[in-house]
């Protein structure tokens, strides 16, 4: 069974860099053809694909968040991470991540606010 569990700090300021880890077990993040996305779901909106890296460390990410995102892993560790830079309120949401090939897993989620 496949697992994936986020972990971070709830609260980040704004123009600060949101960071958050996803650790997974019961599969490798180098196991070809695996995908691991970002995904997060703002209050009252519908979720958004922020971004994901391939089993051979390749990344790509939203044209709307490619300016701010970054994602990277540790094989050792098997995690990956996403850094969000330069947050504003408007990136509160609950932040996602998940295995998209060859076959959809999801982490619970993590409740990330922007605030002063």
């Amino acid at each position: 069974q496949v697992q994936l569990q986020e972990s971070g700090p709830g609260l980040v300021k704004p123009s600060q860099t949101l960071s958050l880890t996803c650790t997974v077990s019961g599969d490798s993040i180098t196991t070809t053809y695996s995908w691991w996305s970002w995904i997060r779901q703002p209050p009252g909106k519908g979720l958004e694909w922020m971004g994901n890296i391939a089993y051979s460390g390749s990344t790509y990410y939203s044209p709307s968040l490619k300016s701010r995102t970054s994602i990277s892993r540790d094989t050792s560790k098997n995690q990956f991470t996403l850094q969000l830079s330069s947050v504003t309120p408007e990136d509160t949401a609950v932040y996602y991540c998940a295995r998209d090939s060859p076959s959809l897993y999801w982490g619970q989620g993590t409740q990330v606010t922007v605030s002063s």
